[in-house]
């Protein structure tokens, strides 16, 4: 089947490249992005794309290509944010942490409870982008994809001490379970 009735803004699935956006087309070509390899194009004349959406019939006019990807980047972006806001508990709120030397000498290093609890909650949200990351490339195998996993498990276990910092039960860290 050729792509000709195809239109901007189709969701489609390639079947090695995944599902991706189309935002160009011209005579011979459509231009799709994919959210692990980026744009690519593809002969109109490619039989193994299926279209999971349709697009929307609009003239060229009204698109400009900086747009529609800004627009896929930020969509993109979103998808990688927690589903709903973090919040430090309420006693650790307006709250300081200083850290001092057992040198008297030097001065001890004061910061807002706050921003240290943001460095936190953004360490624990790329853990977890890596971890889909993982679990999602290719190129892993099972074993390796299990491998990597066990060494962010870890990892989030040595962040289990920041736990008394969260509000909620669910959004803290968890290491591995005893046997």
């Amino acid at each position: 089947m050729e792509l000709y009735d195809i239109s901007i803004g189709a969701r489609v699935k390639h079947p090695t490249l995944g599902v991706g956006v189309v935002y160009e087309m011209d005579e011979r070509t459509v231009h799709i992005f994919f959210r692990e390899h980026g744009e690519q194009p593809i002969s109109r004349g490619f039989e193994g794309l299926v279209t999971i959406a349709p697009g929307v019939e609009i003239g060229a006019a009204e698109l400009d290509m900086d747009s529609v990807k800004d627009a896929l980047r930020s969509v993109l972006r979103e998808a990688d944010m927690p589903q709903r806001p973090v919040h430090l508990a309420r006693r650790w709120q307006k709250g300081m942490l200083e850290m001092k030397s057992a040198d008297t000498s030097i001065k001890s290093k004061e910061v807002p409870i706050e921003d240290f609890f943001h460095k936190i909650v953004m360490i624990r949200d790329r853990f977890r982008v890596l971890e889909q990351k993982i679990n999602a490339h290719p190129a892993l195998s099972e074993q390796e994809k299990v491998e990597l996993q066990q060494y962010i498990t870890r990892c989030y276990g040595s962040l289990t001490t920041f736990n008394i910092l969260f509000e909620d039960k669910d959004d803290q860290f968890v290491g591995q379970k005893g046997e």
